[in-house]
């Protein structure tokens, strides 16, 4: 608003997505248009499709969309699958709900297996129910890989090894959109068969790129395949690809963005990046826990590194808090969504983020506890500060 005063110092973006723009993806997108059939556009298509290939730890084809991560679903279904297909899905959160919703709309039977929403997809429960699938009609297992409604993240060698213990042939697909270079994620090495993700969230980018990392298996599933695709074509996309062109005007913008980012994620070391993650979740939950809060992940094992979701104590709206965060602190809290609505807020801890950073936002959201008289206790801030402090001493300091 025009007559509202100038806020000093940045805005903390805490949301799980779109996460803050490092200034050299900024910058690396502030340039001119290239002509999107020139030899200088081709080496940034050969650069950018080659780059983005370890981030998924594939070797294979990764298709780039000039689409939202929800334009990536769409590509992963359509391609491999026909009227009427059976699936499997595991509610983890809204991001599998609104999966299955799409695979209803495009007319296939998709099955789903629920959860309370605070664990990851329960291999046990797919190998269960893959076993008793004795005529193999099950085409597909789809699981979120980073729920991130919820932070709780899927165990996919779990759930291939389930796939493998049952026998049973369906292709498996995952939407890592908020899992890609936050989490761990082995395409090849866990025979994934299509995995999908989005630019704007461990990337670092804006919105508008979407992913598809697809398997030799999932690529012989799509010349079968009958479902309508037009748009999400992998043929037509594959074929350009090849040379590094595209079939339709692509969005040069965001792909100088993508050169820079993977520029930045290795200069890192990619490894590093995943590690960082992890670190700044443990350090994320271990101040939730010193608060008194509950973390909505009930199992370690299934504890998100790109984001958190807090509960709130009954009688407490989390709208409120989160609303209260913004006007008096400048930071935005990601909202709950779905059935965690009004009960729960998200911290993100996913992208260009470090430490103090981190505690900068957990310092706001302890201030904030104590403005709204939200029952909790002190030392949130420190108990994150002891747990980074830890993870920073060298290993000689560690043994002594």
């Amino acid at each position: 608003m025009l007559n509202e005063p100038r806020r000093p110092g940045r805005h903390f973006l805490q949301i799980p997505g779109p996460t803050p723009i490092p200034e050299r993806v900024i910058a690396a997108m502030a340039r001119q248009i290239l002509d999107h059939r020139g030899p200088e556009f081709q080496k940034l298509g050969k650069r950018v499709l080659a780059g983005v290939k370890g981030l998924f730890k594939t070797d294979g084809h990764v298709i780039i969309y000039p689409s939202s991560g929800t334009g990536a679903w769409e590509s992963a279904l359509t391609n491999t699958l026909s009227p009427g297909d059976r699936v499997l899905m595991v509610e983890t959160g809204q991001f599998a709900v609104l999966w299955k919703q799409m695979a209803d709309r495009l007319g296939l039977h998709a099955e789903m297996i629920e959860t309370d929403w605070r664990i990851g997809a329960d291999a046990n429960e797919i190998e269960a129910r893959l076993r008793k699938d004795k005529d193999k009609a099950i085409k597909a297992v789809c699981v979120v890989h980073n729920e991130t409604s919820t932070g709780c993240m899927t165990r996919l060698d779990e759930v291939r090894r389930a796939l493998d213990a049952a026998k049973h042939p369906a292709l498996l697909m995952t939407d890592s959109i908020s899992g890609l270079a936050a989490a761990d994620l082995r395409h090849d090495e866990w025979r994934i068969d299509v995995t999908v993700a989005g630019s704007q969230k461990g990337l670092m980018m804006p919105p508008g790129l979407s992913f598809t990392a697809i398997s030799e298996k999932a690529l012989a599933a799509s010349k079968t395949a009958t479902l309508p695709r037009c748009y999400f074509s992998w043929d037509d996309m594959l074929a350009f690809n090849a040379d590094g062109w595209f079939p339709y005007t692509p969005a040069t913008g965001l792909l100088y963005g993508l050169d820079e980012s993977i520029r930045l994620i290795n200069e890192e070391g990619f490894e590093n990046v995943l590690a960082r993650h992890a670190r700044l979740g443990e350090a994320v939950r271990a101040a939730v826990r010193a608060w008194g809060l509950e973390v909505n992940c009930r199992e370690a094992k299934y504890d998100s590194p790109a984001v958190t979701t807090v509960l709130m104590p009954d009688g407490h709206n989390a709208d409120a808090f989160r609303k209260l965060v913004l006007e008096t602190f400048n930071m935005s809290l990601g909202t709950g969504l779905n059935r965690l609505a009004g009960k729960a807020f998200r911290i993100a801890h996913l992208g260009d983020t470090n430490e103090l950073t981190v505690l900068g936002a957990l310092t706001g959201v302890e201030m904030a506890l104590e403005l709204a008289g939200v029952p909790h206790r002190k030392g949130g801030v420190q108990s994150a500060m002891a747990c980074i402090a830890d993870s920073a001493k060298p290993a000689t300091a560690k043994a002594a």
